[in-house]
């Protein structure tokens, strides 16, 4: 037989807990935690008391058990315990009064009135102020440190109505919208009061008056609910889906609603990292909404405490928390930059310049407004590069690394999936928008993976986000524009599989104009065949699969704390260009031009447009932002130059320093040329008389037929007459 709890002579241990139970401050001197509190709350100066369990295993070890095991219980007997302490912690009378209490003394007045000098305490318990109508605060439990974290399908039946402790990413956040907690009814024939308390998220409005008079009659009064005397509270809706490392294999994340109400309310957005509080509780549903649910219930976690974490590790988001100068000088000391940038994915080998321009992509430039227009400080980058030259892992590092991220392929990710989808909330029925992920990635850096393999039609919804930093959005009647402040970093494979350095780099870039515009830096990382290279390469690999750990350089790697801290202390800057680099930076802008308009005559290179200046200038204003200064140098604005002439670089020739075609090549773009859209097959006479009237020799002809049948491009039948196209 199970012992019965006292609950009276708990409620007295509560109200000695609370009195008594003191720290120390950082001067060594004794602090009341939690009575220093309930004086605020008496004077309306703090709205929520959260009370550590930590603190109570200290007082009391079998309570804070008894606590985490029936959290909603103690939670009334808390407030029980504060509302009788109140009174003696109360200090002065003036408190800022609002339209409740003067209702509230209003009532107690007339009660006074009509009922005599002493108000009647046999009136119905109904028609009685509860006690939740003058209440001002909210009681909220913080679980034992000690506590571990449940993954959020492992939270099942034996945790309903205890108190535990979760992590997620946020997926939807709903409006924050006022939540009635007491209804407040007046009759329209005897004008008795009658109060409702409301449990849930819904409830079934009292229709009779139960007030004596009414009783008596048959013909009872009609209730009005009388909105200035109700308690409302802030209510937000929070959608919580577990990490994808702890989905089990074949399966598919779970999600957990979760119910903020009062201050902790707007404490999250989608996209973020948390830790969550909070008790287990099934939905308790009335009503129309009970007979369409049947014998299923729905779940929710009822919040106490929402913490950010960072992504990868339990501690808790460092927005506030700032380098000392100690720090920053043991930081800065040397050659810092190389330092920070080889931290990036260390077990990586070799790509410098490219862990180089990363790092500048996470330090980002500064956004400019000038005459309400905005010119984004986000800096995009592509990777392209041959198979297994670690582009994903790069990436993966990154997305892990960077405080807001999402990691997306271009295969696995439709339009919708990348900006924003429209719903229905099952909760207010209400057509509501849901974020993809650039908006989840919002002042943050989205990975896509595979971006050559995306539709033309979902590529195109990241041309708004890529330049305006925004989603316009016009479905269902919803005309918005969501923010997607967010940095891209693509990867993508050559158009023929691995880059062709013989072809022009319009043929082994299969993307549009439009879209490789918009990024920053194109970074071609090739895998070229060099014995000594090859054998650091093959050393380093070897090292690392051996010992699951990077090999001793020069310079140990600085830790993903240190790097978010610094990350995030550079952030903070906003360098400026002195008006004695302008000549500089545009007599260099003008040569990039003639450099470009001449290797496109002869085609090769990229186009360049105004917004290679400004990608330049982005760079180097995040290269300022790195140093921590506040005005850009010329140093930076040459090491901009030398990254993106690097960038440009990598896609020529190194013996030549330029794309040099093969005649067979140019054969090849003439045949191509010759080619009428759907065809499938040619004469290859016609060819050869084409051919030989633009000036080449028919020699070099027959040897470009055979190569790119060896290509798999074309085939020629046996006697050579005739070429048809695979397709």
């Amino acid at each position: 037989m199970s012992k019965k709890t006292d609950y009276s002579a708990v409620k007295q241990k509560l109200k000695e807990f609370l009195a008594d139970f003191q720290v120390l401050d950082d001067q060594g001197r004794k602090e009341f935690r939690y009575a220093s509190q309930i004086t605020n709350i008496a004077h309306r100066e703090q709205e929520s008391i959260t009370i550590n369990l930590d603190d109570v295993a200290e007082y009391d070890q079998e309570l804070a058990e008894e606590i985490r095991g029936n959290t909603r219980r103690y939670v009334m007997l808390m407030q029980e315990a504060i509302d009788e302490l109140i009174p003696n912690y109360k200090e002065r009378d003036s408190i800022p009064k609002d339209a409740l209490d003067i209702y509230i003394k209003h009532s107690q007045m007339i009660t006074q009135t009509v009922r005599g000098e002493e108000p009647d305490l046999t009136r119905a318990s109904n028609n009685r102020i509860p006690a939740q109508l003058t209440r001002r605060y909210d009681v909220l439990f913080n679980c034992q440190s000690s506590e571990k974290a449940i993954a959020i399908r492992d939270i099942k039946a034996e945790y309903v109505g205890k108190l535990i402790n979760m992590k997620g990413i946020v997926t939807r956040t709903n409006e924050v919208k006022p939540m009635m907690q007491v209804a407040t009814y007046t009759c329209d024939q005897c004008g008795v009061e009658t109060y409702q308390i409301v449990g849930g998220t819904s409830f079934m409005p009292q229709q009779q008056c139960n007030g004596e008079d009414c009783r008596n009659n048959r013909s009872g009064g009609k209730l009005t609910l009388i909105t200035r005397g109700s308690k409302f509270t802030k209510f937000q809706e929070v959608k919580i889906q577990e990490h994808t490392d702890s989905v089990p294999t074949g399966g598919i994340p779970r999600t957990v609603s979760v119910y903020c109400l009062g201050d902790l309310t707007r404490q999250c957005s989608p996209g973020d990292h948390v830790s969550v509080n909070g008790i287990y509780l099934p939905m308790k549903k009335e009503g129309y909404m009970a007979m369409m649910s049947g014998l299923v219930s729905d779940t929710y976690i009822d919040a106490h405490k929402i913490t950010k974490l960072n992504k990868t590790e339990n501690d808790a988001a460092l927005d506030e928390e700032e380098l000392s100068e100690e720090e920053i000088r043991a930081l800065t000391e040397d050659d810092f930059y190389n330092k920070l940038a080889n931290s990036i994915a260390p077990e990586i080998y070799g790509h410098e310049d490219v862990k180089k321009a990363l790092l500048l992509l996470l330090v980002g430039g500064v956004d400019r407004n000038p005459s309400g227009m905005k010119i984004r400080g986000n800096i995009n980058v592509l990777l392209m590069g041959d198979p297994g030259v670690a582009k994903s892992q790069l990436l993966g590092f990154i997305d892990r690394l960077a405080p807001r991220s999402q990691y997306t392929t271009g295969r696995g990710s439709s339009g919708v999936g990348l900006t924003a989808a429209v719903t229905r909330d099952p909760l207010t029925g209400e057509t509501a928008l849901e974020g993809g992920a650039l908006v989840l990635a919002d002042q943050g850096v989205c990975c896509i993976d595979e971006f050559d393999k995306m539709d033309e039609g979902d590529r195109t919804a990241i041309h708004e986000v890529m330049e305006q930093q925004t989603i316009s959005i016009a479905k269902a009647g919803i005309l918005t524009t969501l923010n997607a402040r967010t940095s891209i970093l693509a990867a993508a494979n050559p158009a023929y599989g691995r880059y062709n350095m013989k072809r022009s780099i319009n043929d082994n870039i299969n993307l549009p104009a439009a879209l490789l515009s918009r990024f920053d830096l194109i970074w071609l990382i090739a895998d070229k065949s060099d014995r000594m290279n090859d054998l650091r390469l093959a050393k380093h690999i070897a090292y690392v699969h051996q010992n699951s750990t990077t090999p001793v350089t020069e310079t140990n790697p600085l830790d993903m704390k240190t790097m978010r801290r610094y990350i995030a202390q550079c952030k903070k800057k906003v360098p400026i260009i002195p008006k004695e680099l302008t000549d500089f930076i545009t007599e260099n802008y003008v040569l990039l031009r003639e450099e470009s308009r001449s290797a496109r005559k002869a085609g090769q290179g990229l186009f360049t447009s105004a917004r290679t200046l400004l990608a330049i200038l982005r760079l180097a204003t995040a290269l300022a932002r790195l140093r921590l200064v506040d005005v850009v140098e010329k140093d930076d604005i040459k090491e901009a130059m030398r990254l993106m002439e690097i960038s440009k670089s990598s896609m020529k020739d190194d013996d030549t320093g330029r794309v040099v075609q093969r005649v067979v090549d140019r054969i090849y773009e003439d045949i191509r040329k010759l080619r009428v859209e759907g065809q499938k097959s040619m004469k290859v006479s016609d060819i050869k008389e084409k051919c030989t009237s633009k000036g080449h020799n028919p020699t070099d002809i027959d040897e470009c037929l055979e190569a790119y049948e060896e290509l798999d491009i074309w085939q020629l039948n046996q006697a050579k007459t005739k070429l048809t196209f695979i397709s």
